[in-house]
């Protein structure tokens, strides 16, 4: 299992809740949703909807998975094993599950 968590820390207030954001995402929803349960994050913070028609979204579940945590929960998933990435590095995944949930499809047309 290979989960990553990136450096983005944008200030914002969600809810109740201020503090600096980042991205936990993983190679698999599965896996980030397994890695999540371990570090108690609800799974209705899950984020997996896409926003844009052109986002490829196989079996219901968008590229852009991921959960928002603020700074602790970042330290937390990193000292339980998550990968610290730049942000650049966030959006490089992003890129590469788009490109090949379009080759997925075009195979299976």
């Amino acid at each position: 299992m290979t989960v990553y968590v990136d450096n983005y820390r944008c200030p914002a207030t969600v809810g109740r809740l201020t503090g600096r954001w980042s991205h936990l995402t993983a190679d698999t929803p599965d896996e980030l949703q397994t890695f999540a349960a371990r570090l108690r994050l609800r799974p209705a913070w899950f984020q997996a909807r896409c926003r844009y028609a052109t986002c490829p979204a196989p079996d219901g579940v968008c590229v852009h998975y991921h959960y928002d945590v603020v700074d602790t929960m970042r330290i937390r998933a990193i000292h339980a094993g998550a990968i610290p990435i730049d942000i650049r590095d966030f959006g490089a995944l992003i890129t590469a599950r788009r490109a090949a949930a379009r080759q997925t499809a075009e195979a299976n047309r």
